[in-house]
Parts: structure tokens; sequence; C-alpha cells
């Protein structure tokens, strides 16, 4: 199944009395690579958020394609990969258990889940980590295990917040080149960034300040 676009119209999020998000419209082709972008609390991470349809706007709509993602999540979850800032790890279980988990939600046959695991773990550079705990891997080490986890599943849309942020010179340039490098593949790719190089790569760039889109 071929991705969709995702739209956003008139999203609104509130928390605590406090806006986060503030009359946001966008919409995000299949396809397209999608650099978001501004400073720290401007409102990027809870952008993410509800484009994967983890948070519902208070106000407005999220669609992917025909549907609407408050509607439809469960409908369309195996859809989305995501790469969220904590990681979201099992910290008992190995790297390759964590990537494995992923892949059981799809009703994989055993043997593709632990082959599958094990390529994108390599893809990563953790080929010689995927029996550590991770407990046991460092953050930057964890941040790239997250990452094979949200490709493994192979899916139509991709979101990364600060994907690159704690790793070394050459795990970025492997991320950076697992999440972007295939432009036209049909795979959308939303990624949260402080990062310019991250930015620089992608097909557009979306600035987002005080919960508003600016450009």
């Amino acid at each position: 199944m071929s991705a969709e676009a995702i739209k956003a119209t008139g999203v609104e999020v509130v928390r605590a009395g406090r806006p986060i998000l503030t009359g946001v419209d966008l919409t995000i082709e299949a396809g397209e690579r999608v650099a978001v972008i501004g400073p720290s609390g401007a409102g990027k991470s809870t952008l993410l958020a509800v484009l994967a349809g983890l948070e519902a706007p208070d106000a407005g709509t999220v669609h992917f394609g025909d549907r609407e993602l408050a509607r439809a999540r469960d409908e369309v979850r195996h859809r989305f990969g995501l790469v969220l800032q904590g990681y979201g790890l099992v910290s008992l279980l190995t790297a390759a258990e964590n990537v494995e988990l992923a892949l059981q939600a799809r009703r994989l046959p055993r043997r593709e889940v632990r082959a599958r695991a094990a390529r994108y773990l390599a893809d990563v550079g953790l080929a010689g980590r995927a029996e550590h705990l991770v407990e046991e891997l460092s953050g930057g080490e964890q941040q790239r295990v997250a990452v094979a986890r949200a490709l493994a599943t192979e899916p139509d849309v991709v979101l990364a917040d600060e994907p690159t942020a704690e790793l070394d010179a050459v795990s970025r340039q492997q991320v950076l080149h697992l999440l972007t490098a295939v432009p036209g593949s049909g795979r959308t790719v939303v990624i949260a960034t402080h990062d310019p190089d991250v930015a620089a790569r992608c097909d557009r760039r979306i600035e987002v300040a005080a919960g508003r889109i600016v450009s």
C-alpha cells in the first residue's frame, strides 16, 4: 500500500491552559521528506505527535489520506514508524528483541522477524550489539536501535524527533542515509531537528515558532 498525504487543518493543542500549537494548517505529500525546524519549545515534538496520531488535537483535524487519524488511528497504526526523543525502548530486552517486538506486532513469520531485525540493526551499525540489553547501551546506541525499529517495519510514513541528536559523526551519516537518501522511494519522512545538515537533506523545511508555522 502506498503512502498518502498527511493534512492538518486548524490544529490547536493546549496544555494546562497554555497554547502549544495554534492554527496549524499543513499538508505533507506522500513521499515528501520534510524537516520541521525551530527553537526548543516551539512545538515541534507536539506537532510530530499530532501528525502521528499519538496525541489528539484540542481543535482541528489531522487526516491521513481520507481518514481522520483521531478516528482511524488503530486502522492505520501499522503504516507509521516512529522515532521518539525518549526512544520508547524496553530496557530489559536486548536491542534485537526491541526491534523484533515491533515486527511481531505485524504477525510476520518468526524467521522473517529475526532476519529483518538483524538486517536493520546492521544498517545502523549495531550488528555487534544486537544481543546486548538496552540498559547496557549508550544513549547514541539506543537512538540507533529506535531508528532500526522504526524502519524495520517498513512503514509508509516515518516521523522522527531529533534522530541524530546523540550520534557521533559516523553513526549520524548512517542514520541520515537510511532516513533521507532515497528520494522518490514513496516513503514519507518527517524529521524534527536542530541539525542544519538534516534539514538540508530534506525536500522542504517547515519552521515552527511559538506553536505556529511561520514558514
